[in-house]
């Protein structure tokens, strides 16, 4: 057994666990999944289940494969919600994606490409043993030899972690039937991104424009973190040297998990024009591989811009089908297609073809990719002169305006489950000490929380923050206010 980084690891041979957690044989998986037919029922019956519960039907179907306690993924496709989990309650709500993406990075450092990873991390504050399953998505491996799939942890991947009961290895065989069937799951996730229809583009648009706005908020951790660092130096239990070293520690730590965590934030909701450009010409070439049409590709200027992962995605489908439908209707010789970004802030997307010019102003209505156009507050226009040629023009604006403000929430809304459940002890007068023992958590973990919650609330005192829990009748508000220092 391998350590890396914090992080054992091992190689996958030996035995496996059964369905109740416990040691098994190697064989045990192989009743369930070891005929080719038994394991394409099994993969159907996942790709056919509604997106909202494919993970559970997905973690009940690798039971009897890898059997788990909880499982969690990091989405590469999806922009409003790519961390999803299902399992232990402690794991499901503490899971986040800055962990998932770090123990993708690890597991990339770890193994080959294509090959699942097992060992113990950390994930949710705990030590535990899990098995690491990376696939490439959203077309991050092209069509050519010299593409590559996109690491994992990459914008492009879609890391599957299984959280086991205990350390036994899993066979080679069941990994190996884990990781085809993830990325056959990621394929078809990546078919169904591209496929959406307008209101989940919208909605997509919406929640990510929602977490650049927390991203900026990042500020308000970023000075409860402060406060947290001072806490150490303020301790009269501790001497001068272990103060600096404990200060000194989440100190960094907190910094490097704020940059981390935006870093990962925007990854997950942006795509490099470059990047996004060349994956359509390399969707492109198929279409015109067996005919004798000439494509002129004009990446964007701004080649080191992000745009919207969902913006991207649109102007893609859009000119596919434009070039569909030009090769259908107008038998051009040429194509022409180009990216640029206009000075209204939008991507303009066009392609431009000297065939027939008899294409129709709502071609694009086909498969609702106008619809989808809409959706983003794009607009397309058509422009077809005969006997000279067509132009297709998309335009999709980069940024959505900020929406009407809305009424005033209380500030206790926006606490994090677990910090409302330390705001509660506060609320009932108890002090640090009494708070961990009651919360099954660290005292030093109490402090950071409190740190956080008078952040939030913008409040000086544990006194001002326990009568705004009393005031937004916490489960544990009661008459009259009892408050430790």
């Amino acid at each position: 057994m391998d350590r890396v980084d914090g992080v054992r690891g091992t190689s996958g041979t030996g035995r496996t666990t059964g369905a109740d957690g416990t040691g098994g044989t190697d064989e045990a998986w192989r009743e369930s999944w070891g005929r080719p037919e038994d394991a394409l029922a099994r993969a159907v019956e996942v790709l056919r289940t509604p997106r909202p519960d494919l993970l559970l039907r997905l973690s009940r179907m690798l039971g009897t494969l890898v059997p788990h306690v909880a499982v969690a993924q990091l989405s590469g496709v999806c922009t409003h919600s790519p961390t999803h989990a299902h399992g232990l309650p402690e794991l499901t709500e503490g899971v986040s994606s800055l962990e998932l993406s770090r123990l993708a990075e690890r597991t990339t450092a770890t193994t080959s490409a294509g090959r699942p990873w097992q060992g113990e991390a950390e994930l949710a504050g705990r030590t535990r043993p899990v098995v690491v399953v990376s696939a490439a998505s959203g077309g991050a491996q092209g069509d050519d030899e010299s593409d590559t799939a996109a690491a994992p942890g990459h914008a492009g991947g879609a890391v599957l972690v299984l959280v086991r009961a205990d350390t036994t290895p899993v066979p080679p065989g069941a990994l190996a039937v884990l990781q085809h069937l993830w990325e056959l799951v990621i394929a078809h996730s990546d078919h169904r991104a591209t496929d959406a229809g307008p209101k989940h583009a919208a909605v997509s648009r919406a929640s990510a424009t929602a977490r650049a706005r927390a991203i900026a908020e990042f500020t308000g951790t970023h000075s409860a973190a402060l406060s947290a660092v001072l806490a150490p130096l303020r301790s009269a239990d501790l001497d001068d040297a272990t103060a600096r070293r404990s200060a000194t520690e989440l100190a960094v730590t907190a910094l490097l998990d704020l940059r981390r965590g935006a870093d990962l934030d925007r990854t997950l909701s942006e795509e490099p024009a470059d990047a996004a450009f060349a994956r359509l010409a390399r969707e492109l070439r198929p279409l015109l591989r067996h005919t004798r049409v000439r494509l002129d590709a004009a990446p964007p200027a701004g080649a080191a811009r992000s745009v919207p992962a969902d913006a991207a995605r649109t102007a893609r489908e859009a000119v596919r089908a434009a070039v569909l439908l030009m090769l259908e209707q107008e038998k051009p010789t040429r194509l022409h297609v180009s990216w640029q970004f206009t000075p209204e802030d939008a991507l303009r997307a066009v392609v431009r073809g000297d065939g027939l010019g008899v294409l129709a102003v709502d071609a694009l209505a086909v498969h609702r990719t106008d619809d989808r156009i809409a959706a983003l507050g794009g607009r397309c226009t058509v422009e077809a002169v005969p006997g000279w040629g067509t132009t297709v023009t998309v335009d999709l604006p980069l940024s959505l305006p900020e929406p009407a403000p809305g009424p005033t929430t209380d500030p206790v809304d926006g606490l994090q489950p677990r910090e409302s459940e330390v705001l509660d002890q506060l609320a009932q007068g108890r002090r640090n000490r009494e708070i961990a023992a009651a919360l099954h958590i660290s005292e030093s973990t109490v402090k950071f929380h409190v740190a956080n919650i008078l952040a939030k609330l913008g409040v000086a005192s544990r006194g001002e923050a326990a009568a705004l829990a009393h005031r937004a009748r916490l489960p544990g508000g009661r008459t009259g206010l009892h408050v430790a220092s």
